[in-house]
């Protein structure tokens, strides 16, 4: 569930992937970011992408977050949104990977059983 190694490390770019073409789509619109809570819409799954912090709900989040964009412009830029609301879905599906908030909070636990005596 929490891959290390090369596949961690993919997916924590994967993840960084995602925020930047969040937050890039919502800065390149410039139509679509019309008060600071619309603008926070876009940065805080941003956040918790970087971070690792609830990855599947924040790459859901941020897919839907893209589709309400494509629906806003119209069809412009269509291919690079479309490509974008892929790989948030990719992330939702994959996880965060163990370089993650959440592979610390929800991660593989130790368990030591105490012999009886």
């Amino acid at each position: 569930m929490f891959p290390t190694g090369t596949a961690g490390a993919a997916l924590f770019l994967l993840r960084i992937l995602v925020a930047i073409n969040l937050v890039w789509e919502g800065s390149a619109h410039w139509t679509l970011v019309t008060t600071v809570w619309v603008s926070l819409a876009f940065i805080l799954p941003a956040i918790f992408l970087c971070l690792g912090l609830l990855t599947p709900y924040a790459a859901v989040l941020s897919c839907l977050i893209q589709l309400a964009a494509t629906w806003e412009v119209k069809g412009e830029h269509g291919f690079h949104l479309a490509l974008s609301i892929l790989s948030s879905a990719v992330v939702a599906v994959l996880g965060p990977g163990a370089y993650s908030v959440d592979a610390r909070l929800f991660g593989r636990k130790l368990l030591i059983v105490s012999p009886r005596r």
